[in-house]
């Protein structure tokens, strides 16, 4: 690893300055044990989703999760094994360095170089999530962002970036840094040529944005192709963002899935 980032402050320091409007109050774990523990379980369960969701393409994608008491370190899938078999204790804890703090590698080397930018230049960011979904990557070939087509896709609607200066596979975590600030304030970014990145203040929040862009990019394609879409009106379109943009909406239906797969899996979480 080439790049070296700079140690985050410490946990007394609240790591979430800047998107005061994600917060909804949320039980809160009664130590940083048991909140490790909470992440780490959701995360690995993201990726049974992702699976099933078919966001699983060869060895591409990865979610990370902060851990919640060294803020510059975060939790990441190995590399190679497959999204629909990772349990929680498969997954890696990764340091500002890249190098592997907890658990066995290897580590995904573009992982490293988008997620540990990320974690940085966005504090508020407890996880964020790429992969190379099949609807995400083709949108991301117009080079553009999304229109408010539907009540769903604007949870998306002046809320998402565009990162249009593709250059190869991201190994360097300076590419990563130039994906964060394509992505700035927002809870989502399109990288042209690649997929689409989610961000958000929990792992639920993160995955289930994350499904709910492919499915919005899925929309759009499909009314495209049909016709010629009338998108919705900025001003609906910002209100509809107020009234379903906010993460408890995205963490309730992320918990909706989990409660499946954990029934369904229960190994997931050893």
């Amino acid at each position: 690893m080439s790049a070296v980032l700079k140690p985050v402050p410490d946990a007394s320091v609240n790591p979430h300055p800047q998107r005061k409007d994600w917060f909804d109050p949320a039980p809160a774990r009664p130590t940083l044990e048991a909140e490790r523990r909470y992440r780490k379980e959701r995360l690995a369960v993201a990726f049974r989703l992702f699976a099933q969701f078919g966001f699983d393409y060869g060895l591409a994608g990865h979610i990370t999760a902060r851990d919640p008491e060294r803020l510059n370190h975060f939790w990441v899938n190995p590399l190679g094994i497959h999204f629909s078999q990772i349990k929680v204790s498969d997954l890696l804890l990764v340091n500002a360095a890249g190098e592997i703090v907890v658990g066995e590698g290897p580590l995904n080397r573009a992982a490293f170089a988008i997620h540990a930018a990320l974690h940085e230049v966005r504090p508020d960011v407890v996880a964020a999530a790429h992969t190379h979904s099949t609807y995400g990557k083709a949108w991301s070939a117009l080079g553009r962002k999304l229109d408010p087509l539907t009540q769903d896709s604007c949870v998306f609607y002046g809320d998402h970036g565009l990162f249009d200066d593709f250059s190869g596979v991201v190994l360097e975590t300076d590419e990563g840094f130039r994906i964060g600030k394509a992505l700035g304030q927002h809870k989502a970014v399109i990288l042209k040529n690649h997929g689409i990145l989610t961000a958000g203040p929990s792992v639920e929040s993160a995955a289930w944005w994350y499904i709910a862009l492919e499915n919005a990019c899925q929309a759009q394609l499909l009314a495209e192709a049909a016709g010629t879409p009338s998108p919705i009106s900025p001003e609906v379109a910002a209100l509809t963002h107020s009234q379903i943009g906010r993460p408890g909406g995205a963490e309730h239906a992320f918990q909706s899935l989990y409660d499946i797969v954990v029934r369904q899996q229960p190994e997931v979480l050893q």
